[in-house]
């Protein structure tokens, strides 16, 4: 008998690109549990590796993610409680994985190819950058199955305006990668020949900056998107205080003043 493959694979290049790659290809890399246990543990320990220094997720297949998946939500209603403790277990282990990304201190970009809906959808909307081949396409299709998107709809509606993922939730259409990327779902949408290059290019250029100054900034960006004006200012200006007194910075600025590279410390 054949080995099951891998549904994660990882690679990680001299520059410190780390490439997390869906790979169950014949599940259209649903966030079956054993997925969200694989991209719960994959993003944990390439926030504690000093070798990581920016992850790209992509996927392997024609789709990048169908979401959850659906035949083992349905087997689960055979317990006693009609389900309820399964969907409660796995919705907080999908929840969790994407706080994960948001959480980690490595910048994090999609790289889209095929479909993304539901779950994949917000698997997408949760990583800080996202390019797409111009052929892939988005949705919420929730309502088609009696199914609001509500838990996709936490990460869709911090990404674009109201009315769009409103539009997007209530409708359950496909949006296809050039309107993603007008109303600000994704960065870009690239000839399908041209995403890796793209991709890895922008990831390569981020690896470039001091590690620091990026897990710094990441933190802030998301704590202050909470806050009130007047709060979000006194805490930007108290990371700003702390970030100038970092080796990094001092470096930085130095290198700026004398016109040489920098040579970054991470701390």
């Amino acid at each position: 008998m054949p080995a099951e493959p891998d549904i994660l694979l990882r690679t990680l290049t001299d520059d410190g690109v780390l490439r997390l790659t869906l790979n169950d290809v014949a599940r259209r890399n649903a966030l079956s549990e054993a997925m969200l246990s694989e991209l719960g543990r994959a993003f944990t320990a390439a926030g504690r590796d000093s070798a990581v220094r920016v992850i790209v997720l992509a996927a392997n297949g024609p789709a990048f993610c169908a979401g959850h998946d659906l035949k083992e939500m349905t087997a689960g209603r055979a317990a006693p409680d009609g389900g309820r403790a399964y969907f409660a277990s796995v919705m907080a282990q999908c929840s969790a994985v994407m706080q994960g990304i948001v959480q980690c201190p490595k910048p994090v970009i999609a790289e889209v190819t095929g479909v993304a809906t539901a779950a994949g959808c917000q698997l997408v909307a949760s990583c800080d950058l996202a390019i797409a081949a111009d052929t892939a396409r988005f949705s919420t299709p929730g309502v088609h199955i009696g199914l609001f998107c509500s838990t996709p709809m936490v990460a869709l509606s911090r990404n674009i305006s109201n009315k769009h993922a409103m539009e997007m939730l209530l409708t359950g259409d496909m949006t296809p990668a050039p309107r993603a990327a007008e109303i600000g779902l994704i960065n870009y949408a690239v000839p399908a020949a041209e995403l890796t290059t793209t991709t890895m290019e922008m990831a390569r250029k981020i690896a470039s900056k001091s590690g620091m100054t990026l897990a710094t900034g990441k933190r802030a960006f998301y704590a202050q998107r909470e806050m009130p004006l007047a709060d979000a200012y006194d805490y930007a200006s108290q990371v700003m205080v702390e970030n100038m007194l970092a080796h990094d910075a001092e470096e930085g600025i130095g290198a700026f003043i004398e016109k040489r590279a920098p040579q970054w410390q991470d701390r």
